[in-house]
């Protein structure tokens, strides 16, 4: 993914997730963050291009931890700035922040701990240390069953077992609005459940990686940009 394709994944990301805190903070906040991506050395985004467009996009890191700290450090003053612009043009939203967000972020600082403004979905509660966490994935409409998204889910667990990890987690919405039988059949199993802060009920999965292969058609040649059938 390159900077070029910002506007592109803000923009299907506030299509399809605009429930999301990050996302309700408006496109400047969303277009700040999603570029953190870009630049740490923790994380991975991948675009689809199909017919010469983008078809879809995917954001994760390998390590939370370490990306947080790179977020924090790096873009921690423009991304502060950008949330009180967009909580001050939303009172409602900035109620909701007071009354579920800040108290949990106030816990955390008050135990000398990281406050946790670094991804956009909670982070999977998994055991056996560090893992990679694979944030949000998305398909053009149009570009549905053609295989793209299980392409660009296997580019990033490809990337992860080559940056050392041994597993990848991800969480999705339970019941219909979520995907968890889509990744089941994909062989990741059931690894926790957790709630936002907002009480949306969450379903954590996994999936153990062995030694790392680069997938059909790449090698170590290639970009970070994933091809499409």
């Amino acid at each position: 993914m390159d900077p070029e394709h910002l506007p592109y994944v803000v923009r299907e990301h506030l299509r399809l997730f605009p429930d999301g805190f990050f996302a309700r903070l408006g496109p400047g906040f969303l277009t700040a963050y999603t570029g953190t991506y870009l630049t740490s050395p923790h994380a991975l985004a991948f675009i689809a291009v199909s017919d010469g467009r983008p078809a879809g996009f995917l954001v994760g890191v390998t390590d939370p931890a370490l990306h947080r700290r790179h977020v924090l450090r790096r873009h921690g003053g423009k991304l502060l700035i950008r949330a009180l612009g967009g909580l001050a043009v939303r009172p409602g939203l900035l109620v909701h922040f007071l009354r579920t967000r800040l108290p949990r972020y106030y816990r955390k600082l008050t135990r000398r701990q990281e406050m946790e403004v670094a991804t956009a979905v909670p982070v999977p509660q998994v055991s056996g240390g560090p893992g990679a966490v694979l944030a949000h994935v998305a398909v053009d409409e149009a570009a549905r069953s053609l295989g793209i998204g299980a392409d660009l889910i296997e580019r990033f667990v490809a990337a992860a077992a080559i940056a050392g990890c041994g597993r990848v987690s991800l969480v999705t919405a339970e019941g219909p609005q979520g995907a968890g039988p889509y990744y089941q059949r994909r062989g990741w199993r059931p690894a926790g459940e957790s709630r936002t802060p907002e009480g949306r009920r969450l379903l954590t999965y996994e999936r153990h990686l062995g030694a790392p292969e680069w997938p059909p058609g790449w090698s170590r040649a290639d970009t970070d940009e994933p091809r499409t059938p």
